[in-house]
């Protein structure tokens, strides 16, 4: 290996290590500067880390009267956004905000108490949960390990970076949002560390349905974008997982599902890849067949059953699992097909219609209350876009590639939901807090086509310098 090559690899683990050890411990220093702070005493019988108890009704009728209503919604509205340029998947979003008591609730009480009863509430968050299991199962389908495999030292850097700002700058938020929005059953050590999580999130899918409307899949900076979202997405389940974990747990139980966690992930690519590579490779001719289909879907619950019982999240047994098939096998693409479909149409607007009826934008109340909620968007914003664009510009790339790269990992969307529902189940999110976040999911997304289009990335060729240290 040249001296140059080996001397810029080691100064790239320098860079690493002294990255994540300042992440760490400017992390304790806000922990312990949050440690003396007071939040007001829990409202009502919420209670830190207990999910919500639903009440045993039998309303299949209104269930059914529901999924119809939500169903049209979903696609009216995310035909509209895809005619506005945006993804359809906003549309869906606003169509769940819209049936529940943030709109409807408000001009119409009687039609949603009719349509979306408190009754159905239970049915559609089982719905929600199997929804985004599903879909979870699906992303790790749709991630393609060679992004991984041929990543560089700026993509990788690009990636963590626009992980690690957002995750300091909402834990650092968090001295100021906890006394206000939290409780004292609550500790301030989740609630700095699920807000820093909620702020990291890349959504993935929506970033790459973006590419691909705008024809930018195949470009450097397509492939660029790409793979610093499969990085970011890896690295934030992992983190969610490890939060997830440290939130249920004490410390001491913590560590152990860390360690289990990562026995599992181990186990994982050792044990179950290679078995799923070499049975793929032996039906793969065959195409999917209903026997097939049948298996992996009992490897699919028994994967998220794992995870569920190690003590993190059951989608991230789905994710990963998925993430362990071969990407660009005709029985696997057969298979994401199949699942996607059905996850698209019926499980996901479930699920934006069960985040809808939590959301109340009505909580978010008064003129302070606003600019907390605005400063939530400044933050996460910065946080996103300022680590990917002044990492990019480090690494090489133009002023406006840079920008585009930072606008694109600041697109949230699905991603964000899933994380902002499982703090609320959790309870370390209050509701007020909660619908504050759901506005950011929102709005950063929706900003980010008309800020490349501003850019103007598909009008113009891109630079041709290579990536600096990426050779």
């Amino acid at each position: 290996m040249p001296d140059t090559q080996r001397s810029l690899h080691l100064r790239t683990w320098l860079v690493y290590a002294v990255m994540i050890a300042s992440t760490v411990l400017v992390f304790l220093w806000i922990d312990s500067r949050g440690a003396h702070l007071e939040a007001p005493d829990p409202v009502g019988d919420a209670t830190f880390g207990a999910g919500s108890q639903a009440a045993r009704v039998d309303v299949l009728t209104h269930v059914l009267i529901a999924l119809v209503v939500i169903l049209v919604s979903a696609r009216l509205l995310g035909n509209l956004f895809r005619r506005l340029h945006q993804p359809p998947v906003i549309g869906e979003v606003i169509a769940g905000i819209a049936l529940g008591p943030s709109l409807l609730g408000r001009i119409a009480p009687e039609a949603q108490a009719f349509l979306l009863p408190q009754s159905v509430a239970p049915y559609l968050g089982i719905l929600a949960q199997v929804g985004v299991i599903l879909f979870m199962f699906v992303v790790g389908l749709e991630l393609d390990p060679r992004l991984l495999r041929k990543r560089t030292h700026a993509t990788v850097a690009i990636s963590h970076a626009s992980i690690i700002a957002p995750f300091l700058l909402g834990a650092a938020f968090a001295l100021v949002l906890y006394p206000r929005f939290s409780s004292s059953d609550v500790p301030f050590t989740a609630f700095a560390l699920f807000l820093g999580v909620s702020m990291s999130v890349t959504a993935f899918p929506v970033l790459a349905r973006i590419l691909t409307d705008r024809r930018l899949q195949g470009t450097r900076l397509g492939v660029i974008a790409l793979t610093c979202a499969a990085v970011d997405d890896v690295t934030a389940w992992c983190l969610l997982a490890f939060v997830i974990g440290v939130t249920q747990s004490q410390l001491d139980s913590a560590l152990t599902t860390v360690a289990l966690t990562i026995a599992y992930i181990a186990f994982m690519f050792v044990v179950v890849r290679p078995v799923l590579e070499r049975w793929i490779s032996k039906h793969d001719a065959a195409g999917l067949t209903p026997g097939f289909l049948s298996m992996i879907a009992v490897g699919l619950l028994l994967s998220a059953l794992a995870t569920e019982l190690i003590g993190v999240h059951a989608l991230f047994g789905a994710f990963l699992l998925g993430a362990m098939m071969q990407h660009d096998s005709r029985i696997v693409q057969q298979l994401r097909e199949r699942i996607e479909g059905i996850v698209l149409a019926l499980f996901l607007p479930a699920f934006f219609a069960f985040t809808g009826m939590r959301t109340e934008i009505g909580l978010v109340h008064g003129l302070d209350q606003w600019l907390v909620c605005g400063a939530i968007v400044l933050v996460a914003s910065l946080g996103k876009f300022g680590g990917s664009f002044a990492t990019a510009r480090m690494t090489g790339l133009g002023w406006r590639d840079s920008a585009a790269v930072g606008i694109l990992m600041n697109t949230r969307g699905l991603m964000e939901l899933i994380v902002l529902n499982i703090g609320l189940d959790m309870k370390v999110l209050s509701p007020t807090l909660f619908a504050m976040l759901v506005i950011m999911a929102v709005i950063t997304t929706i900003a980010t086509t008309p800020i490349l289009d501003r850019l103007r990335i598909a009008d113009e060729p891109l630079a041709e310098p290579e990536l600096a240290h990426s050779k």
